[in-house]
């Protein structure tokens, strides 16, 4: 699988998405977003929404600001990193609309997509290496939304209850 950019859209594996990817993460992810942003900006626009040292953050100021940015862009899609991925996740699925998932293996990856139609994958800086996120932001990028059942359930996800 690769990925292949032009300046009006990206396709992974024949699908078209958004030309831009957002990345952000803690302290904790900041090494794991690091390497991501330098593997994915070969062929996809990433904008690295910070931190941009090791200094104690507080997660939920990126989440906020990477999940501003998805909701912002048409068919936006973003990254979230914190040490396990967990507290990040949490946070971003407060804001109406994103559906952040915390994935740790290829199967949650590829259900991120299908079943949930996810536009924010969540990862954990202490617990996923470099060669794992790869392959869970491949498997989460070329697999499709699925639709039917699946779509009236994420229509009530941001209705009040």
């Amino acid at each position: 699988m690769h990925i292949v950019a032009s300046k009006n859209c990206v396709r992974y594996d024949s699908r078209v998405m958004t030309p831009t990817m957002y990345i952000a993460s803690d302290h904790g992810g900041l090494e794991l977003k690091s390497n991501i942003a330098t593997i994915l900006s070969t062929t996809i626009d990433v904008v690295d929404l910070g931190t941009a040292d090791t200094s104690s953050v507080d997660y939920p100021d990126f989440a906020d600001r990477l999940c501003k940015k998805v909701l912002e862009t048409p068919n936006g899609i973003g990254i979230l990193i914190c040490g396990t991925g967990i507290g990040i996740s949490i946070r971003a699925n407060r804001h109406v609309g994103i559906r952040a998932a915390l994935v740790t293996s290829d199967f949650m990856a590829e259900m991120a997509k299908a079943h949930n139609n996810a536009n924010v994958l969540c990862l954990g800086g202490r617990t996923t290496s470099t060669e794992e996120a790869i392959a869970y932001i491949k498997r989460w990028l070329s697999t499709s939304f699925e639709g039917g059942r699946h779509q009236l359930r994420l229509d009530k996800l941001d209705r009040p209850t």
